[in-house]
């Protein structure tokens, strides 16, 4: 079972429920991911998602990371992936999958730079990053990063959204 936690900066438009907003997408992303059956009774697994401003974001990216800049979306595991499956498994037990932090001033202006909504782009972030939780890596390799790209495919789908990675002519 998947319990999703949301954490609001005064940034983020209070017109939009962004805690139903990262539960959907959480649940979408754990649904096409390889531990489908986090979702369903067994374990109980939390995940945490902050939207803050693009100055916490930075914090933690130079705090955590050693890049003292902005970006997007950052993940921080908790879990090991290869623990994932044997919870599923054994169907019992807690697990904290980790932190989701966006970064609402850089979510703002890329889904302006790509025509989307703030909501549609956030969602396509929380997704990305709940697949990073995972374990899922774009950055070991282009096998990894295909099969990373492809379940953020079919999770966005899930939700109605389209393809982030299509060519546009």
């Amino acid at each position: 079972m998947i319990l999703v936690e949301a954490d609001v900066s005064e940034e983020w438009d209070s017109s939009t429920d962004w805690a139903q907003l990262a539960e959907a997408a959480v649940r979408a992303a754990v649904a096409q991911s390889g531990v489908p059956g986090l979702l369903e009774g067994g374990p109980a697994a939390e995940v945490s998602v902050k939207f803050t401003s693009d100055e916490e974001v930075r914090s933690l990216n130079a705090a955590w990371r050693g890049k003292d800049k902005a970006t997007n979306v950052l993940s921080f595991p908790m879990v090991e992936p290869e623990l994932l499956a044997t919870l599923v498994r054994t169907g019992e037990g807690e697990a904290l999958l980790g932190d989701i932090v966006l970064a609402h001033g850089i979510c703002a202006a890329e889904a302006a730079d790509k025509g989307l909504g703030i909501c549609t782009h956030a969602a396509h972030l929380v997704v990305h990053g709940t697949l990073h939780l995972l374990g899922y890596d774009h950055e070991r390799g282009d096998e990894e990063a295909e099969t990373m790209e492809e379940t953020e495919r079919r999770s966005l789908a899930a939700l109605g959204i389209a393809d982030p990675y299509e060519i546009h002519h």
